[in-house]
């Protein structure tokens, strides 16, 4: 886990990778990569520059960076994520994948309000809509790649 001081329950493993839905893990992993730097921002935009129509693939990254840009701007706390490479999901990355979940699905009151545990409430809605259209962009990416197998992760390291 990327984290730092004594106590960082955004990082308190709450599940892991393969018992999710394959789009949720790679969602995490686009999470984990964009907060990883530039190299890892890089690699999110391949995948989008590869998956979808290249007219559209600039600018669903562009949502997907103004949406974690939006959540870190206005976080309570720095959000806590696992290494890439972990197959664990940790609290923080469960709230963002449900936050996008839920509001993909059309419940934005509910998104909003699941929005509120990583950044203010003053934010909330505006966070929901960005995570409406992230969640469609996911699951569309998820479709256009079925060979690759959620369950089965990279090597993963025991920090916890």
């Amino acid at each position: 886990m990327s984290m730092s001081g004594k106590h960082h329950r955004g990082g308190v493993s709450v599940g892991v990778l393969r018992n999710v839905d394959m789009w949720e893990a790679e969602l995490i992993i686009n999470l984990r990569l964009w907060c990883s730097g530039l190299s890892g921002r890089a690699q999110v935009y391949d995948a989008y520059s590869t998956r979808l129509a290249s007219s559209s693939a600039s600018q669903e990254f562009e949502i997907f960076e103004r949406l974690l840009n939006s959540i870190s701007t206005y976080a309570h706390r720095p959000l806590v994520h696992h290494d890439v490479e972990c197959s664990c999901i940790g609290a923080d990355e469960q709230i963002f994948a449900h936050l996008v979940a839920t509001a993909s699905s059309g419940d934005l009151r509910d998104a909003s309000l699941i929005a509120t545990l990583l950044a203010g409430a003053a934010q909330a809605e505006h966070i929901a809509l960005l995570a409406a259209q992230v969640g469609h962009t996911s699951k569309r990416m998820a479709l256009s790649r079925p060979q690759m197998n959620a369950s089965a992760p990279g090597p993963s390291y025991q920090l916890h």
